[in-house]
């Protein structure tokens, strides 16, 4: 089974396609697995998008959360 970082590289290459569509892409920076805490970079269009707030939240931390137990937070370094 994968562990904690490795599920949540699959779900980040799992969004990618939906980021590049809108010009972005996100970098895993790091996890904690046992705060449930996820370290992300936005990158291209998302990194200055007045939308990045809504993409982290909505978008990425969400479905992290929904398909990797454990997971609490998400942010953008």
């Amino acid at each position: 089974m994968p562990n904690f970082e490795e599920r949540v590289r699959t779900v980040l290459d799992e969004l990618r396609p939906m980021l590049a569509a809108d010009g972005g892409d996100v970098d895993l920076v790091g996890t904690d697995e046992a705060r449930g805490r996820v370290e992300v970079h936005l990158k291209g269009a998302c990194s200055r998008c007045a939308s990045s707030l809504y993409t982290l939240t909505l978008g990425v931390e969400a479905r992290l959360k929904q398909q990797v137990p454990g997971v609490r937070e998400v942010v953008s370094l």
